[in-house]
This record gives structure tokens, sequence and C-alpha cells, in this order.
């Protein structure tokens, strides 16, 4: 990390890594895709950063969490993430909390809640159901304003009426 990236930025872990993932979310926010960044920790290091790619890959399952997931199996050579931590800019939907339950992430942190498809909380709970096999600890609200600034900015912008020229 630059000098420059150094500064700015603030130390405690979580905000931290959430700004990592909202780095992430400005990237799919340029690359016209919804602005949604993910970084996943394994002892103070990023061993999986990524950002929504579904429009550019043409995959339904390319969202940030999936491919920062595969990046960090990639990374431990393993498929259980049991060590490791996701910082997600928007509250995971059923899919990729299943993805996250299946991988064994000890710790969710994400920014903004999503009461329609959330599911750590918002519209159901997968990373933490009596009914599976493994419960995250789920940390919600940090830099939510920020990540939901970033997805109201792009979605306003794809509603607003074209202009005639």
């Amino acid at each position: 990390m630059s000098e420059e990236e150094i500064q700015g930025f603030d130390w405690q872990p979580d905000v931290f890594y959430m700004q990592s993932a909202l780095r992430c979310a400005h990237k799919a926010a340029a690359a016209d895709e919804v602005p949604i960044g993910a970084v996943i920790v394994r002892n103070g290091e990023v061993i999986g950063r990524a950002w929504n790619q579904v429009e550019m890959l043409k995959d339904a399952t390319a969202h940030a969490e999936m491919l920062a997931i595969t990046q960090a199996e990639a990374a431990v050579g393993d498929w259980r993430l049991n060590e490791c931590d996701l910082y997600v800019t928007k509250e995971p939907c059923p899919m990729c909390a299943g993805a996250i339950v299946l991988a064994r992430l000890r710790r969710v942190v994400y920014g903004c809640s999503d009461a329609k498809g959330g599911a750590a909380g918002g519209w159901i709970n997968l990373l933490q159901s009596d009914a599976l096999n493994h419960r995250c600890e789920v940390t919600s609200g940090v830099l939510g304003e920020e990540s939901a600034a970033l997805l109201r900015q792009f979605f306003g912008k794809k509603r607003a009426p074209i202009s005639e020229s």
C-alpha cells in the first residue's frame, strides 16, 4: 500500500477493510455493474478481493462475494475459510449467504442492509440459522451510509430519464 493510500484510512480493522470493499464497489460502478465490493481477510491479510461482474461475465453468480470466496479458497488452498472474515458493502443475498455458510467463513461484516433480499437478517438470516451446519458472526452497518449512498447514486442514474439532445 502506498503512502497516499495509507493517509486517509481509519485503521480500526472493520472500517479499514470496509474501505477496501468500498474501493471495489467503486470499480464495479465504473464498469456499470451494481456497485458492491467484497474483501476476505485472513490473519490481517486480504486474500480475496472482488466486485460485482454479472454483466461483464454474463454470469448471474458473479457477485462480489462469490468471486472473493473463489479467490480466497485458491489463496488458502482449501474450500474451508473458517479462519477468514468477509467484508462486503451490502448485505449478502441468499445465494451468497449459502456460499458463505458452505465455505464456513468465520465472520461477515457488511455495510448497508437489504430489507427485501438480504440473507443476513434483512429478509432472512441464513448466516445464523440453526438449521444449517455452520453459523457466522455478523456485524452490520460498518460504513453503511457510504455503501447505501453509492447504490442510491448508481440506481438513480439508471432510473433517470434520458434527456433529448
